[in-house]
Protein backbone atom coordinates (compact mmCIF):
# COMPACT_ATOMS: atom_id res chain seq x y z
CA UNK A 1 0.00 0.00 0.00
CA UNK A 2 3.10 2.21 0.90
CA UNK A 3 4.68 1.51 -2.19
CA UNK A 4 1.70 2.54 -4.26
CA UNK A 5 1.23 5.87 -2.37
CA UNK A 6 4.78 6.33 -3.23
CA UNK A 7 4.28 5.21 -7.31
CA UNK A 8 0.92 7.62 -7.64
CA UNK A 9 3.37 10.72 -5.70
CA UNK A 10 6.02 10.59 -8.00
CA UNK A 11 3.80 10.70 -10.83
CA UNK A 12 2.13 13.09 -9.92
CA UNK A 13 5.60 15.12 -9.61
CA UNK A 14 6.49 14.07 -12.89
CA UNK A 15 3.23 15.46 -14.53
CA UNK A 16 3.66 18.66 -12.74
CA UNK A 17 7.12 19.64 -13.14
CA UNK A 18 6.35 19.87 -17.08
CA UNK A 19 3.24 21.66 -16.10
CA UNK A 20 5.53 24.42 -14.13
CA UNK A 21 8.33 24.77 -16.80
CA UNK A 22 6.00 25.49 -19.74
CA UNK A 23 3.86 28.10 -17.69
CA UNK A 24 7.49 29.56 -16.26
CA UNK A 25 8.63 29.67 -20.46
CA UNK A 26 5.21 31.18 -21.19
CA UNK A 27 5.13 33.50 -18.04
CA UNK A 28 8.39 35.78 -20.05
CA UNK A 29 6.42 36.41 -23.41
CA UNK A 30 3.87 39.41 -22.30
CA UNK A 31 0.89 38.48 -24.93
CA UNK A 32 -0.86 41.89 -24.57
CA UNK A 33 2.36 43.21 -26.98
CA UNK A 34 1.56 40.81 -29.53
CA UNK A 35 -0.86 41.14 -32.51
CA UNK A 36 -0.30 37.81 -34.40
CA UNK A 37 1.70 34.72 -33.69
CA UNK A 38 4.53 33.76 -36.22
CA UNK A 39 4.05 30.43 -37.19
CA UNK A 40 7.15 29.49 -38.98
CA UNK A 41 9.98 32.33 -39.01
CA UNK A 42 11.43 31.07 -41.62
CA UNK A 43 8.52 31.67 -44.50
CA UNK A 44 8.41 35.24 -42.92
CA UNK A 45 12.26 36.09 -42.87
CA UNK A 46 11.34 36.82 -39.24
CA UNK A 47 15.07 36.55 -36.62
CA UNK A 48 14.12 36.43 -32.72
CA UNK A 49 16.31 39.08 -31.79
CA UNK A 50 16.62 41.22 -28.78
CA UNK A 51 17.08 44.82 -28.85
CA UNK A 52 18.74 47.30 -26.38
CA UNK A 53 16.73 49.95 -26.82
CA UNK A 54 18.83 52.39 -24.55
CA UNK A 55 22.26 52.10 -26.58
CA UNK A 56 20.04 53.35 -29.31
CA UNK A 57 20.43 56.73 -27.48
CA UNK A 58 24.05 56.59 -27.45
CA UNK A 59 24.12 57.56 -23.36
CA UNK A 60 27.57 57.93 -22.88
CA UNK A 61 27.87 60.38 -26.42
CA UNK A 62 25.70 62.40 -24.24
CA UNK A 63 27.42 62.58 -21.69
CA UNK A 64 30.80 62.91 -23.43
CA UNK A 65 29.38 65.89 -25.49
CA UNK A 66 27.94 67.66 -22.24
CA UNK A 67 31.01 67.61 -20.70
CA UNK A 68 33.01 68.72 -24.29
CA UNK A 69 30.43 71.98 -24.51
CA UNK A 70 29.21 72.94 -20.74
CA UNK A 71 32.51 74.76 -19.97
CA UNK A 72 32.40 76.51 -23.12
CA UNK A 73 29.13 77.82 -22.86
CA UNK A 74 28.25 81.34 -21.03
CA UNK A 75 25.29 83.02 -19.28
CA UNK A 76 25.06 86.46 -21.07
CA UNK A 77 22.97 89.35 -18.59
CA UNK A 78 22.87 92.73 -19.99
CA UNK A 79 20.99 95.87 -18.45
CA UNK A 80 19.43 98.12 -20.71
CA UNK A 81 18.84 101.82 -21.08
CA UNK A 82 16.62 103.66 -23.70
CA UNK A 83 16.85 107.83 -23.80
CA UNK A 84 14.27 110.32 -24.97
CA UNK A 85 15.22 114.47 -24.99
CA UNK A 86 12.39 116.08 -23.87
CA UNK A 87 12.91 119.53 -25.57
CA UNK A 88 11.92 123.10 -24.22
CA UNK A 89 10.91 125.24 -26.37
CA UNK A 90 10.61 128.08 -24.21
CA UNK A 91 14.25 127.87 -23.41
CA UNK A 92 15.61 126.90 -26.67
CA UNK A 93 13.76 130.49 -28.39
CA UNK A 94 15.90 132.37 -25.82
CA UNK A 95 19.62 129.89 -25.81
CA UNK A 96 19.58 128.17 -29.01
CA UNK A 97 18.53 124.81 -29.50
CA UNK A 98 18.55 122.19 -26.96
CA UNK A 99 18.34 124.71 -24.05
CA UNK A 100 16.13 123.59 -21.40
CA UNK A 101 15.92 120.29 -22.19
CA UNK A 102 15.52 117.69 -19.83
CA UNK A 103 16.82 114.13 -20.61
CA UNK A 104 15.01 110.92 -19.53
CA UNK A 105 16.19 107.42 -18.82
CA UNK A 106 14.30 104.12 -18.44
CA UNK A 107 16.03 101.17 -17.82
CA UNK A 108 15.35 96.95 -18.16
CA UNK A 109 17.73 93.71 -17.92
CA UNK A 110 17.61 90.68 -19.81
CA UNK A 111 19.74 87.66 -20.26
CA UNK A 112 20.85 84.42 -22.87
CA UNK A 113 23.51 82.54 -23.66
CA UNK A 114 26.91 82.38 -25.29
CA UNK A 115 29.72 80.42 -26.55
CA UNK A 116 33.76 80.54 -26.41
CA UNK A 117 35.09 80.43 -29.67
CA UNK A 118 38.79 81.32 -28.81
CA UNK A 119 40.68 81.18 -25.51
CA UNK A 120 41.59 84.23 -25.48
CA UNK A 121 37.63 85.72 -25.10
CA UNK A 122 36.19 86.25 -27.88
CA UNK A 123 32.63 84.77 -27.68
CA UNK A 124 29.58 84.08 -30.12
CA UNK A 125 26.53 85.15 -29.11
CA UNK A 126 22.80 86.05 -31.19
CA UNK A 127 22.34 89.76 -31.60
CA UNK A 128 18.43 89.81 -30.44
CA UNK A 129 20.42 88.87 -27.00
CA UNK A 130 22.50 91.66 -26.45
CA UNK A 131 20.74 94.82 -29.05
CA UNK A 132 20.10 98.01 -27.17
CA UNK A 133 22.31 96.87 -24.21
CA UNK A 134 23.89 99.29 -22.32
CA UNK A 135 26.47 96.55 -20.44
CA UNK A 136 27.13 93.15 -20.59
CA UNK A 137 28.48 90.76 -18.03
CA UNK A 138 29.50 87.21 -18.93
CA UNK A 139 29.38 84.28 -16.43
CA UNK A 140 31.30 81.55 -17.12
CA UNK A 141 30.54 77.59 -15.85
CA UNK A 142 32.54 77.78 -13.02
CA UNK A 143 30.92 81.45 -11.70
CA UNK A 144 33.14 83.68 -12.66
CA UNK A 145 32.23 87.23 -14.04
CA UNK A 146 33.63 89.84 -16.81
CA UNK A 147 32.22 92.50 -18.16
CA UNK A 148 31.70 92.14 -22.18
CA UNK A 149 32.76 94.53 -24.77
CA UNK A 150 30.84 94.10 -28.76
CA UNK A 151 33.27 93.18 -31.29
CA UNK A 152 30.33 93.34 -33.79
CA UNK A 153 27.12 92.47 -34.99
CA UNK A 154 25.50 91.09 -38.02
CA UNK A 155 21.50 91.42 -37.99
CA UNK A 156 20.97 89.85 -41.09
CA UNK A 157 21.89 86.81 -39.26
CA UNK A 158 21.07 87.52 -35.97
CA UNK A 159 25.26 86.71 -34.93
CA UNK A 160 27.13 88.78 -32.45
CA UNK A 161 30.82 88.64 -31.16
CA UNK A 162 31.73 89.47 -27.82
CA UNK A 163 34.88 89.85 -26.06
CA UNK A 164 36.46 89.68 -22.43
CA UNK A 165 39.61 90.20 -21.01
CA UNK A 166 40.40 86.59 -19.71
CA UNK A 167 42.84 84.02 -21.15
CA UNK A 168 43.04 80.33 -20.86
CA UNK A 169 39.69 79.50 -21.38
CA UNK A 170 37.86 76.31 -22.82
CA UNK A 171 37.56 77.01 -26.18
CA UNK A 172 34.26 74.73 -27.79
CA UNK A 173 35.23 72.53 -30.66
CA UNK A 174 33.57 73.44 -34.22
CA UNK A 175 31.90 70.98 -36.24
CA UNK A 176 30.86 70.88 -40.23
CA UNK A 177 26.97 72.15 -40.11
CA UNK A 178 27.51 70.57 -43.74
CA UNK A 179 27.88 67.08 -42.01
CA UNK A 180 24.87 67.50 -39.98
CA UNK A 181 22.01 65.03 -41.14
CA UNK A 182 18.27 64.56 -40.35
CA UNK A 183 17.41 62.32 -38.12
CA UNK A 184 21.07 62.54 -35.99
CA UNK A 185 21.38 63.67 -32.53
CA UNK A 186 21.99 66.54 -31.12
CA UNK A 187 22.07 68.91 -27.43
CA UNK A 188 21.17 72.06 -26.78
CA UNK A 189 23.23 73.66 -24.24
CA UNK A 190 22.61 77.00 -22.22
CA UNK A 191 20.62 78.86 -20.14
CA UNK A 192 17.23 78.90 -20.26
CA UNK A 193 15.06 80.90 -17.61
CA UNK A 194 18.72 81.49 -15.87
CA UNK A 195 19.07 78.16 -15.29
CA UNK A 196 22.91 77.86 -16.05
CA UNK A 197 24.79 74.88 -17.52
CA UNK A 198 21.47 73.39 -18.67
CA UNK A 199 21.91 70.53 -21.39
CA UNK A 200 18.95 68.95 -23.77
CA UNK A 201 18.65 66.46 -26.18
CA UNK A 202 16.72 66.01 -29.06
CA UNK A 203 17.16 64.95 -33.14
CA UNK A 204 17.41 67.35 -36.51
CA UNK A 205 14.12 67.71 -37.51
CA UNK A 206 15.30 70.10 -40.78
CA UNK A 207 17.28 71.94 -42.64
CA UNK A 208 17.87 75.40 -44.23
CA UNK A 209 14.93 76.27 -42.89
CA UNK A 210 13.51 79.50 -43.37
CA UNK A 211 11.13 80.91 -40.85
CA UNK A 212 11.28 84.68 -41.52
CA UNK A 213 11.82 85.92 -37.88
CA UNK A 214 14.99 87.62 -38.53
CA UNK A 215 13.58 91.25 -40.06
CA UNK A 216 15.22 93.21 -42.45
CA UNK A 217 15.51 96.94 -42.70
CA UNK A 218 13.69 99.46 -45.19
CA UNK A 219 16.34 100.51 -46.93
CA UNK A 220 17.63 96.86 -47.46
CA UNK A 221 21.29 97.43 -46.21
CA UNK A 222 19.76 94.68 -43.83
CA UNK A 223 18.66 91.60 -46.02
CA UNK A 224 17.89 88.33 -43.42
CA UNK A 225 19.63 85.23 -44.15
CA UNK A 226 17.80 82.11 -42.63
CA UNK A 227 19.30 78.56 -43.08
CA UNK A 228 18.40 77.39 -39.73
CA UNK A 229 19.31 73.78 -38.34
CA UNK A 230 15.57 72.68 -37.47
CA UNK A 231 15.80 70.32 -34.31
CA UNK A 232 13.29 69.41 -31.74
CA UNK A 233 15.69 69.70 -28.36
CA UNK A 234 14.08 71.79 -25.55
CA UNK A 235 15.18 75.57 -25.96
CA UNK A 236 13.33 78.36 -24.10
CA UNK A 237 13.63 82.10 -23.34
CA UNK A 238 17.20 82.26 -22.13
CA UNK A 239 18.90 79.75 -24.48
CA UNK A 240 19.17 82.00 -27.81
CA UNK A 241 22.68 82.48 -28.50
CA UNK A 242 23.58 78.93 -27.09
CA UNK A 243 25.54 75.71 -28.61
CA UNK A 244 23.67 73.10 -30.75
CA UNK A 245 26.31 70.68 -30.22
CA UNK A 246 26.80 66.95 -31.98
CA UNK A 247 27.00 63.47 -29.97
CA UNK A 248 30.91 64.34 -30.43
CA UNK A 249 30.43 68.00 -28.42
CA UNK A 250 31.60 69.83 -31.31
CA UNK A 251 29.17 72.83 -32.26
CA UNK A 252 26.95 72.64 -35.34
CA UNK A 253 25.22 75.81 -34.38
CA UNK A 254 23.78 78.78 -32.52
CA UNK A 255 20.23 78.40 -31.19
CA UNK A 256 18.72 81.28 -32.26
CA UNK A 257 14.67 80.80 -32.19
CA UNK A 258 11.79 78.72 -31.25
CA UNK A 259 8.45 77.97 -32.70
CA UNK A 260 6.22 78.56 -30.26
CA UNK A 261 2.69 80.41 -29.83
CA UNK A 262 3.07 80.84 -26.03
CA UNK A 263 6.84 82.25 -26.47
CA UNK A 264 7.95 78.82 -24.36
CA UNK A 265 9.33 75.95 -26.13
CA UNK A 266 6.48 73.69 -27.71
CA UNK A 267 8.22 71.45 -29.93
CA UNK A 268 10.72 72.62 -32.50
CA UNK A 269 13.87 74.95 -31.99
CA UNK A 270 16.22 76.64 -35.06
CA UNK A 271 19.93 77.05 -34.86
CA UNK A 272 21.83 79.35 -37.48
CA UNK A 273 24.53 76.70 -38.85
CA UNK A 274 28.03 76.96 -37.73
CA UNK A 275 29.52 77.11 -40.89
CA UNK A 276 27.50 80.49 -41.83
CA UNK A 277 28.52 81.52 -38.05
CA UNK A 278 32.07 80.96 -38.68
CA UNK A 279 31.98 83.28 -41.89
CA UNK A 280 30.32 86.21 -39.77
CA UNK A 281 32.62 85.68 -36.40
CA UNK A 282 35.56 85.51 -38.78
CA UNK A 283 34.66 88.61 -40.51
CA UNK A 284 33.60 90.67 -37.42
CA UNK A 285 36.65 90.29 -35.67
CA UNK A 286 39.34 90.80 -38.42
CA UNK A 287 37.11 94.04 -39.72
CA UNK A 288 34.83 94.92 -37.54
CA UNK A 289 31.84 94.54 -39.77
CA UNK A 290 30.61 91.79 -42.03
CA UNK A 291 32.20 91.08 -45.65
CA UNK A 292 29.13 90.23 -47.81
CA UNK A 293 28.65 89.42 -51.17
CA UNK A 294 25.45 89.27 -53.48
CA UNK A 295 24.39 87.88 -56.22
CA UNK A 296 22.23 90.59 -57.52
CA UNK A 297 19.31 88.09 -57.78
CA UNK A 298 15.65 88.22 -57.48
CA UNK A 299 14.44 84.34 -56.50
CA UNK A 300 12.05 81.97 -55.59
CA UNK A 301 11.60 78.18 -54.40
CA UNK A 302 10.34 76.45 -57.36
CA UNK A 303 6.57 75.05 -56.80
CA UNK A 304 4.81 72.95 -58.94
CA UNK A 305 2.47 76.13 -59.70
CA UNK A 306 5.65 77.75 -60.97
CA UNK A 307 6.48 74.75 -62.91
CA UNK A 308 3.41 74.63 -64.86
CA UNK A 309 3.43 78.29 -65.40
CA UNK A 310 7.20 78.58 -66.98
CA UNK A 311 7.49 74.94 -68.48
CA UNK A 312 10.00 73.84 -66.38
CA UNK A 313 11.52 70.93 -66.19
CA UNK A 314 10.79 69.72 -62.69
CA UNK A 315 10.67 71.50 -59.35
CA UNK A 316 14.48 70.89 -58.79
CA UNK A 317 16.74 73.91 -58.06
CA UNK A 318 15.57 77.74 -57.49
CA UNK A 319 13.66 80.25 -59.78
CA UNK A 320 15.68 83.36 -60.94
CA UNK A 321 13.17 85.97 -61.21
CA UNK A 322 15.24 88.87 -62.01
CA UNK A 323 18.40 89.80 -62.27
CA UNK A 324 19.73 93.52 -61.30
CA UNK A 325 21.15 95.96 -63.53
CA UNK A 326 24.85 95.76 -63.13
CA UNK A 327 24.97 93.33 -60.28
CA UNK A 328 26.99 89.95 -60.46
CA UNK A 329 24.71 87.81 -61.92
CA UNK A 330 23.81 89.75 -64.94
CA UNK A 331 27.99 90.54 -65.33
CA UNK A 332 28.67 86.68 -65.86
CA UNK A 333 25.17 85.64 -67.92
CA UNK A 334 22.13 84.86 -66.02
CA UNK A 335 18.65 85.88 -66.54
CA UNK A 336 15.03 85.78 -65.50
CA UNK A 337 13.50 82.52 -66.09
CA UNK A 338 17.12 80.44 -65.23
CA UNK A 339 17.12 77.96 -62.94
CA UNK A 340 20.64 77.43 -60.17
CA UNK A 341 21.17 74.16 -59.72
CA UNK A 342 24.09 74.15 -58.07
CA UNK A 343 26.36 76.68 -56.13
CA UNK A 344 30.03 75.33 -56.70
CA UNK A 345 29.55 71.12 -56.03
CA UNK A 346 26.61 71.49 -53.50
CA UNK A 347 22.52 70.97 -54.84
CA UNK A 348 20.88 74.01 -54.30
CA UNK A 349 16.59 73.07 -53.55
CA UNK A 350 15.72 76.58 -51.50
CA UNK A 351 15.98 80.13 -51.06
CA UNK A 352 17.03 79.53 -47.97
CA UNK A 353 19.75 77.08 -48.95
CA UNK A 354 21.66 79.45 -51.79
CA UNK A 355 21.14 82.60 -49.35
CA UNK A 356 23.47 80.67 -46.83
CA UNK A 357 25.62 79.12 -49.83
CA UNK A 358 26.29 83.09 -50.85
CA UNK A 359 26.23 84.12 -47.23
CA UNK A 360 29.63 82.22 -46.63
CA UNK A 361 31.60 84.02 -48.97
CA UNK A 362 32.93 87.18 -49.59
CA UNK A 363 32.63 90.28 -52.55
CA UNK A 364 35.66 89.77 -54.64
CA UNK A 365 35.34 85.92 -54.37
CA UNK A 366 34.61 83.93 -57.91
CA UNK A 367 31.78 80.88 -57.39
CA UNK A 368 30.62 78.89 -60.07
CA UNK A 369 27.22 78.45 -60.40
CA UNK A 370 25.53 75.66 -62.33
CA UNK A 371 22.19 76.89 -64.17
CA UNK A 372 19.70 75.42 -66.75
CA UNK A 373 18.44 77.97 -68.77
CA UNK A 374 14.75 78.32 -70.51
CA UNK A 375 15.67 75.85 -73.63
CA UNK A 376 16.53 73.24 -70.62
CA UNK A 377 20.30 73.66 -71.09
CA UNK A 378 22.66 73.45 -68.64
CA UNK A 379 25.70 75.51 -67.89
CA UNK A 380 28.31 76.63 -65.29
CA UNK A 381 28.44 80.27 -64.59
CA UNK A 382 31.61 82.14 -62.65
CA UNK A 383 30.20 84.39 -60.64
CA UNK A 384 32.45 87.36 -59.35
CA UNK A 385 30.30 88.21 -55.82
CA UNK A 386 30.11 92.15 -55.06
CA UNK A 387 28.91 93.97 -51.64
CA UNK A 388 25.93 95.93 -51.41
CA UNK A 389 27.59 98.92 -53.37
CA UNK A 390 28.92 96.78 -56.32
CA UNK A 391 32.50 96.64 -55.09
CA UNK A 392 34.26 94.07 -55.20
CA UNK A 393 37.08 95.20 -52.54
CA UNK A 394 36.57 94.12 -48.96
CA UNK A 395 36.42 97.21 -46.15
CA UNK A 396 39.67 97.53 -44.06
CA UNK A 397 39.03 97.63 -40.41
CA UNK A 398 40.73 100.94 -40.40
CA UNK A 399 38.06 102.34 -42.54
CA UNK A 400 35.13 100.81 -40.42
CA UNK A 401 36.92 102.36 -37.53
CA UNK A 402 36.76 105.89 -39.50
CA UNK A 403 33.17 105.37 -40.20
CA UNK A 404 31.72 104.01 -37.08
CA UNK A 405 30.80 105.40 -34.05
CA UNK A 406 28.48 104.02 -30.87
CA UNK A 407 26.63 101.19 -33.26
CA UNK A 408 26.38 103.75 -36.72
CA UNK A 409 27.85 103.98 -39.73
CA UNK A 410 28.26 107.30 -41.64
CA UNK A 411 28.64 108.47 -45.48
CA UNK A 412 28.69 111.51 -47.02
CA UNK A 413 25.89 113.00 -48.11
CA UNK A 414 25.30 113.40 -52.22
CA UNK A 415 25.15 116.77 -53.78
CA UNK A 416 21.30 115.82 -54.61
CA UNK A 417 20.71 115.13 -51.12
CA UNK A 418 22.19 118.36 -49.45
CA UNK A 419 19.89 120.10 -51.98
CA UNK A 420 17.41 118.44 -51.04
CA UNK A 421 17.84 119.19 -47.66
CA UNK A 422 18.65 122.88 -48.15
CA UNK A 423 22.08 122.23 -46.54
CA UNK A 424 25.63 122.20 -47.21
CA UNK A 425 27.07 119.95 -44.30
CA UNK A 426 25.91 117.02 -42.25
CA UNK A 427 26.37 113.44 -42.78
CA UNK A 428 23.84 110.29 -43.49
CA UNK A 429 23.74 107.49 -41.42
CA UNK A 430 24.18 104.31 -43.90
CA UNK A 431 23.78 101.26 -40.97
CA UNK A 432 23.00 101.27 -37.58
CA UNK A 433 23.21 98.49 -35.03
CA UNK A 434 23.38 97.67 -31.24
CA UNK A 435 24.53 101.02 -29.46
CA UNK A 436 23.47 104.36 -28.07
CA UNK A 437 22.36 105.61 -31.04
CA UNK A 438 19.93 103.39 -31.72
CA UNK A 439 18.86 102.98 -28.31
CA UNK A 440 18.05 107.05 -28.77
CA UNK A 441 15.52 105.99 -31.05
CA UNK A 442 18.12 107.59 -34.67
CA UNK A 443 17.46 105.66 -37.62
CA UNK A 444 19.46 104.87 -40.83
CA UNK A 445 18.59 107.28 -43.54
CA UNK A 446 18.85 109.79 -41.61
CA UNK A 447 21.03 112.78 -41.78
CA UNK A 448 22.81 114.22 -38.99
CA UNK A 449 24.03 117.90 -39.66
CA UNK A 450 25.59 119.66 -36.05
CA UNK A 451 27.12 118.03 -33.00
CA UNK A 452 27.04 120.66 -30.07
CA UNK A 453 25.12 123.34 -32.64
CA UNK A 454 28.83 123.10 -34.97
CA UNK A 455 28.41 121.88 -38.42
CA UNK A 456 29.70 118.38 -39.52
CA UNK A 457 32.19 118.73 -42.60
CA UNK A 458 33.27 115.51 -42.51
CA UNK A 459 32.45 111.88 -41.43
CA UNK A 460 35.44 111.91 -39.26
CA UNK A 461 34.57 114.92 -37.42
CA UNK A 462 31.44 113.14 -36.18
CA UNK A 463 33.23 109.78 -35.52
CA UNK A 464 36.20 111.18 -33.56
CA UNK A 465 33.52 113.48 -31.16
CA UNK A 466 31.39 111.02 -30.93
CA UNK A 467 34.26 107.83 -29.40
CA UNK A 468 36.22 110.61 -27.46
CA UNK A 469 33.89 113.29 -25.77
CA UNK A 470 33.20 112.51 -21.98
CA UNK A 471 30.68 114.91 -21.55
CA UNK A 472 27.00 115.71 -23.11
CA UNK A 473 26.52 115.62 -26.25
CA UNK A 474 23.60 117.21 -28.70
CA UNK A 475 22.86 115.95 -31.89
CA UNK A 476 21.00 118.30 -34.73
CA UNK A 477 19.42 115.77 -37.18
CA UNK A 478 17.06 116.10 -39.94
CA UNK A 479 14.31 112.86 -40.79
CA UNK A 480 14.11 111.09 -44.45
CA UNK A 481 10.59 113.19 -44.20
CA UNK A 482 13.00 116.56 -43.79
CA UNK A 483 12.32 117.60 -40.12
CA UNK A 484 14.97 118.90 -38.28
CA UNK A 485 14.83 117.14 -34.51
CA UNK A 486 17.71 117.43 -31.81
CA UNK A 487 18.80 114.44 -29.89
CA UNK A 488 20.52 115.35 -26.38
CA UNK A 489 22.75 112.39 -24.25
CA UNK A 490 25.51 111.84 -22.40
CA UNK A 491 28.76 110.18 -23.21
Amino acid sequence: MKNNFKFLGLGLLGGMLPLAIFMTINSTQPSSHVDSVVQNETDFGVKNTSVDFLSQFQTDNFVEASENSLNSVVHVTTTVETTSFQRDIFSEFFYGPGAGGREFKQYGSGSGSGVIISADGYIVTNNHVIEDAKTIEVILNDNRKYEATIVGTDPSTDIAVLKIKEKGLKAIPIGNSDHVKVGEWVLAVGNPFNLTSTVTAGIVSAKARNINIIKGSANQRNVPIESFIQTDAAVNPGNSGGALVNTKGELVGINTAIASQTGSYSGYSFAVPVNLVKKVMRDLIDYGVVQRGYLGVQIADITQELTEKYNLTDTKGIFVAGVVEDGSAEKAGLKAGDVILKVGEKNVNSVAALQEEVGRRRPGDKIPVTIRDKKGYESVKNIVLRNKDGDTKLVSKEEVKKNTALGATFRVLTSKEKKELNIDYGVKIKTLTAGKLKSLGLQEGMAVTKINNVAIESIEQLTNKLTSSNNGVLLEIITENGIKDYVGFGL
